[in-house]
This record gives structure tokens, C-alpha cells and sequence, in this order.
């Protein structure tokens, strides 16, 4: 599934009410994080020259803090 369509998916998703632009920062952030995550392990199993490359749990949380994102 690509990027546009796990937005799409998560917008559909989304209660109406109140709380609608809090809930979609919140999937919307957390798609962006896996697609992320995703992007990063297969570029660097590329350069790698292998099948599989698995970022260590907590990485992503590492990078936003040194980031200050």
C-alpha cells in the first residue's frame, strides 16, 4: 500500500467529532514513522547488498530527540 493510500485509509478512518485533527496528527504521524522506519531498513539492506536490514526498536524515538523533532 502506498504512502497516499495508508493517508487516505487513516482520513476514512478518522471519528467525527471533536477530536478529529488530534486523532489524524496522531495516525497520521504514526503511518509517517512506518513508512519511515520501512524506507530506511530497505535503503540500507541495498547498499548492504543484502535481503534484510531491521532497525533496532527505539532508533526512530533516538533520531527525533537528537533531531529536537
Amino acid at each position: 500500500m502506498t504512502l497516499k493510500e495508508q493517508f487516505k485509509k487513516e482520513i476514512i478512518a478518522a471519528p467525527v467529532m471533536d477530536e478529529v485533527i488530534d486523532y489524524w496528527v496522531s495516525e497520521l504521524e504514526q503511518v509517517a514513522e512506518e513508512f519511515a522506519i520501512g524506507f530506511a531498513e530497505w535503503a540500507i539492506a541495498k547498499n548492504m547488498g543484502v535481503n534484510k536490514f531491521t532497525l533496532y526498536e527505539g532508533e526512530l524515538e533516538i533520531y527525533k530527540k537528537e533531531k529536537g523533532l
